[in-house]
């Protein structure tokens, strides 16, 4: 079947290791689905994986892609809840949970196949493309808004880093929930589109905000870090899910988070029930994703340059 997979990791031009070309089709396990997949969307954590992050040489080749909605073996719509392992079902015992493609093959495939437990039905609302994007990026911010920061509508949240995927979910979802959304990006376009998806106001990256919000989420990492702090009210929650401009801000303001009595919580993926709840969201309340463009599985190399290079805003989906 054909793919795109990691074939080499390399730390520095991460796309030298995509490969484009068959592979084999997936095995038969017990207690697994074999889902044919009709689009798939990237992830920062794809690019990470080419860099060798969370993916061994020993593992390679490994067909990328965590995110996938399509049809199973009796014909049904399914979109597939990407973390595997978390309760155990499909693997051993003592294994630990892990993302997709960090042990198994992924999405980016004619087909893939996950424990049946990690399928979930489509909604009839969504398109294949519309589903594809919501099991990582989306559930993520979902996760970081209304489970780990736990705003309720009226009050603010801050979005650093406006046009990715995390960040241009929250926008959407937090709107949508009855939040006051402010956004940041260095693009002024990127700032326009954070409005017009419902950000009360965009920012310049850095800039001071009208007033300090009850929650900031936080992707960027170190370049925003201090702005993200700094923009707190008195007990107000930092949620960090990324950290795409490096791991080691130049301020830790260390006496700001403990004067102030911000609470700093690490938020990674989600859980099943949540991406359900996700889909139910989305289906009912006419919430879509913010599609960047969409692009046939043989041209996914494109896709991954525009992901590396930020040229983006929403998700990049590959069609199979």
């Amino acid at each position: 079947m054909f793919a795109a997979y990691a074939a080499r990791i390399d730390r520095d031009q991460p796309l030298n290791g995509l490969e484009l070309g068959e592979r084999p089709a997936p095995e038969v396990r017990p207690g697994w689905t074999t889902v044919n997949v009709k689009a798939a969307s990237l992830n920062h954590h794809d690019l990470w994986s080419l860099r060798g992050v969370g993916l061994a040489e020993e593992s390679l080749p490994m067909i990328l892609g965590c995110d996938a909605a399509g049809t199973d073996a009796d014909g049904n719509d399914v979109v597939l809840h990407s973390v595997i392992g978390q309760t155990g079902h499909g693997v051993g015992p003592c294994e630990k949970p892990s993302i997709l493609t960090e042990r198994y093959q992924g999405s980016f495939a004619e087909q893939v196949t996950v424990p049946s437990w990690n399928v979930l039905p489509k909604p009839k609302e969504l398109t294949f493309e519309e589903a594809a994007c919501l099991p990582t990026a989306w559930l993520t911010a979902y996760r970081m808004l209304f489970t780990n920061a736990g705003v309720r509508p009226g009050e603010s949240v801050l979005v650093q880093g406006a046009g990715g995927g995390v960040a241009t979910a929250a926008i959407v979802l937090g709107a949508a929930a009855g939040l006051r959304v402010f956004a940041t990006s260095r693009d002024e376009s990127k700032r326009r589109r954070a409005e017009e998806l419902g950000a009360e106001a965009a920012f310049g990256t850095g800039e001071r905000l009208p007033h300090r919000v009850d929650a900031v989420l936080e992707t960027v990492g170190a370049a925003t870090w201090s702005h993200s702090v700094r923009s707190l009210r008195p007990g107000g929650t930092l949620v960090i899910s990324g950290a795409t401009s490096g791991f080691h801000p130049e301020r830790t303001e260390l006496n700001r988070i403990f004067f102030l009595e911000l609470r700093i919580v690490g938020s990674t993926m989600g859980s099943k029930e949540e991406l359900a709840s996700l889909l139910s969201f989305c289906a009912a309340k006419g919430v879509r994703p913010v599609i960047d463009s969409t692009l046939p599985l043989d041209r996914a190399r494109e896709g991954f340059a525009k992901m590396a290079e930020g040229d983006l805003f929403g998700k990049v989906v590959l069609t199979v």
